[in-house]
């Protein structure tokens, strides 16, 4: 997390033909953040104080994580030399919102498992998608 303390800052727009400094901003107090261009002042942007939040995961099995990197791979079309973990995030393995789709489709047909459209669009990475596999097949068990 990145934080600074500033009576004044200098932006430069490099859009501008110009290139040409804008008039500084003022922080007030570090949740509010002020602008003014050029003699013109705009509302003040007030930030929200960050929440710290609790996480709590458990690993899914090797097992489930495996099948699901191999599910992804296909799913893809990658090569067999291109490496798959439980890190690697669907977007960077070229996946787009289809692919995820179709992605989450082949892990209920694997997996016996039904996932919510909601559950489907926070899945970012395999080892999500293990995870949540592993919650479904437990409930499902229950």
């Amino acid at each position: 997390m990145a934080s600074f303390t500033a009576s004044a800052v200098s932006m430069t727009s490099l859009s501008s033909p110009f290139n040409r400094s804008l008039v500084p901003a003022k922080i007030s107090n570090p949740n509010s953040v002020s602008l003014s261009i050029k003699g013109r002042t705009f509302p003040s942007i007030t930030l929200q104080p960050r929440v710290p939040r609790l996480r709590v995961t458990c690993a899914a099995k090797r097992e489930t994580v495996d099948k699901v990197c191999e599910i992804v791979k296909k799913q893809l079309a990658l090569k067999d030399d291109r490496p798959v973990t439980a890190e690697s995030t669907f977007a960077i393995l070229g996946a787009d919102s289809l692919d995820t789709v179709e992605i989450v489709m082949g892990l209920e047909e694997e997996f016996g498992i039904s996932v919510e459209e909601e559950s489907a669009q926070k899945i970012t990475t395999v080892q999500e998608a293990a995870d949540m596999i592993e919650m479904l097949l437990e409930n499902k068990e229950a």
